[in-house]
């Protein structure tokens, strides 16, 4: 066996890791593990906050660190304490709601609180995926702007995820950054934040480069990691965007698509 060509290994979950019923399979299981035992660190970059992102790292016996909320949190999974964590300045966050609220109409909010424990709030008309992660519904206003959030989240009753994205880019792109980060999901975030930044945090403290990392992923959110990192690996149910940047598409997330390269590359 030829020695593994990267010392990291960088995958986001939803869509990427994680097939549909939020499980990882034995095959991708048992490529991470031949990847970690050749020398190679596996670290998670997810969008999810790490509220929403434990138990999946706990299921899979992930002691490393893990980056979530967008890069906004640095994550030590095996000792369940927040290494580095940003806020999104409420002010502006304000601000640039009602801009985007003032050119495409009224928009459906939800948002994550700062910190391990921190709740995902979701107001009226908000469309709650299915499944087991918890949120609090509110009704006033004024408790979505109570407390540190690390990001927001829209929804628009009839414009696509991708036309949102780019109309509220487009209005206020100067002050907040705005990623697509999945089906339903598009998210407002502090300014500069991106996957990327919170890689290279991580990194840093594995003493790894940008060089020597192959990163996973399937939306546009993770177009920052592509640039980033060594080699950009987009699944075959990616986004377009994603796709346009990759420097080459695998199989889907429920094909295998990460074990189908790690693989190969450990055979070459």
């Amino acid at each position: 066996m030829s020695p593994f060509p990267y010392r990291l290994v960088a995958t986001d979950l939803d869509g990427t890791l994680l097939r549909a019923d939020e499980s990882v399979s034995a095959r991708t299981r048992d490529a991470l593990a031949a990847v970690t035992e050749a020398g190679a660190a596996h670290i998670v970059v997810t969008g999810r906050a790490v509220p929403w992102t434990r138990h999946i790292l706990d299921d899979l016996g992930y002691e490393g660190i893990a980056v979530c909320g967008q890069g906004a949190q640095v994550y030590h999974a095996g000792e369940h304490r927040l290494l580095t964590s940003l806020t999104l300045d409420r002010q502006l966050a304000g601000l640039a709601l009602s801009k985007i609220e003032a050119e495409v109409g009224p928009l459906a909010l939800a948002a994550s609180r700062d910190g391990l424990e921190g709740e995902v709030l979701m107001g009226p008309g908000y469309r709650a995926h299915a499944g087991p992660l918890p949120y609090v519904p509110y009704e006033d206003p004024a408790e979505l702007w109570a407390a540190p959030l690390t990001k927001l989240y829209l929804q628009h009753p009839t414009l696509s995820d991708d036309e949102l994205t780019h109309a509220a880019r487009a209005t206020v792109g100067s002050l907040v950054d705005v990623v697509m980060a999945g089906p339903g999901v598009v998210e407002i975030l502090p300014l500069g934040l991106s996957k990327a930044t919170g890689l290279s945090l991580a990194a840093r403290r594995l003493g790894v480069k940008a060089a020597e990392t192959i990163a996973f992923g399937d939306m546009p959110n993770d177009i920052p990691m592509f640039g980033w990192a060594a080699h950009g690996v987009a699944m075959g149910n990616a986004h377009d965007e994603l796709r346009a940047v990759a420097d080459e598409v695998t199989a889907s997330n429920e094909e295998d698509g990460i074990a189908v390269v790690l693989e190969r590359l450990l055979s070459a």
